[in-house]
């Protein structure tokens, strides 16, 4: 029997216009009553979460910041932060590529140096919790990851920057303008390792969804791993399963299916 189930949120839970499915609640509910832990896994900072999941946000789990910050029902069961050194050291890179947004995201906060409006509202649909501040180099926080906001495309521009880092850090691709470094063996993946040790869950007990790089793996995670009809073709490649498109309601659909062969 499936225990535990994650879904990442963009182009996978949430439709395109950033709306839940609208049977979520009672498939929430129906998932509570056998015993299933369900888990956002996302890019997104924890108290973005949070927040979209108000209603429910202490009886859940959340992998936020690409795994870099779990938290169930209120408490934090693992993070993994980055070295000062480093931070200070990829602030410099990211500041030498042009135009791009960089956002420092630590455990308190997400952090930002002024910007214009187009860059402010593509990081307000995910952090919720965020500072101003002059340098972000004087902040004084734990950073889970450094996001780089790139609208020429963070796959062919940004990233090329940190390819030398593949080896020391995590550079994932979090979306078509996002970029997250993290600690080497940080990412989804990894966090649902931890997870699953911490409910004594395997991976045949595991369910979860996901349509990007970021979820990869996460993918190698779970036997029950499922690529959205709108997946990149290498998340397609790596899950064992299909679900219709997050604008169909596939995350729901998939598990309302397995809930009704119980």
């Amino acid at each position: 029997m499936v225990k535990l189930i994650a879904t990442d949120m963009d182009g996978t839970f949430l439709n395109d216009q950033n709306q839940f499915p609208e049977d979520f609640y009672s498939v929430f509910e129906e998932m509570k009553q056998r015993g299933i832990v369900f888990g956002a896994a996302s890019g997104r900072q924890y108290y973005n979460l949070a927040e979209r999941f108000h209603d429910v946000q202490d009886e859940m789990l959340f992998i936020a910041e690409n795994g870099s910050y779990v938290v169930y029902k209120g408490e934090e069961i693992f993070s993994n932060t980055l070295k000062k050194s480093d931070v200070k050291e990829l602030l410099k890179i990211a500041r030498e590529i042009d135009g791009v947004y960089i956002v420092l995201c630590g455990k308190k906060s997400a952090y930002i140096e002024p910007m214009d409006d187009k860059a402010m509202a593509e990081i307000n649909k995910y952090y919720a919790r965020q500072q101003v501040v002059e340098d972000l180099l004087q902040v004084e926080d734990d950073i889970l990851k450094i996001s780089i906001l790139d609208f020429k495309g963070a796959e062919s521009n940004s990233y090329t920057y940190f390819k030398d880092y593949m080896e020391k850090l995590q550079v994932t691709i979090g979306g078509y303008v996002w970029l997250d470094i993290m600690n080497a063996g940080t990412n989804k993946g990894i966090a649902m390792q931890k997870v699953q040790e911490y409910f004594g869950v395997h991976k045949k007990q595991t369910m979860v969804f996901g349509d990007y790089l970021n979820d990869l793996e996460m993918m190698q995670q779970a036997y029950h791993s499922y690529a959205m009809a709108n997946a990149h073709e290498q998340i397609k490649k790596v899950a064992r399963f299909k679900a219709k498109t997050n604008n169909e309601a596939g995350v729901t659909a998939v598990i309302k299916k397995y809930l009704s062969e119980l």
